[in-house]
This record gives structure tokens, C-alpha cells and sequence, in this order.
């Protein structure tokens, strides 16, 4: 696994889906629903398919080989 890489959230929280497209890991929020029915993202240690669970400063998601720790701007 490669190191953690931080994601500036900021307001309160962000979208997985807002998240997932800001890093261009989907080109848009529609592709949300299908990419998480394929492949698995953990938050904070837990499977997470909801697109729109909320993330917070302080979460970390891990998506394929890359980990993500939020902080608040």
C-alpha cells in the first residue's frame, strides 16, 4: 500500500461520491452507484457502499490501493 494521502473536506463533510469524483477516481456522481457495486471502499475500517454517506475530518477511506485521511480546511 502506498502512503496516506490527505483530502482537504471544506466544509463540514463531503459526499463518497463528491469524493470520488474530486479525485477522478469517476468522471461523474451518476458513476457513484456503479462503481461502489464493484468495487469495495472501507471507511474507517468498514465496507462502504453508500454514495451518499457523509465523510468527516477525521475519516479515512481507503479505495483500491490508495488511503485517504480527511481533515477540515
Amino acid at each position: 500500500m502506498s502512503a496516506i494521502k490527505e483530502f482537504t473536506i471544506k466544509g463540514e463533510y463531503i459526499t463518497l461520491s463528491q469524493f470520488l469524483k474530486e479525485e477522478s477516481i469517476i468522471s461523474s456522481g451518476g458513476q457513484a452507484k456503479w462503481y461502489l457495486r464493484e468495487n469495495p471502499v472501507i471507511l474507517n475500517g468498514e465496507s462502504e457502499n453508500r454514495r451518499g454517506k457523509k465523510l468527516h475530518p477525521g475519516d479515512t477511506v481507503q479505495v483500491g490501493d490508495a488511503e485517504y485521511q480527511f481533515r477540515q480546511a
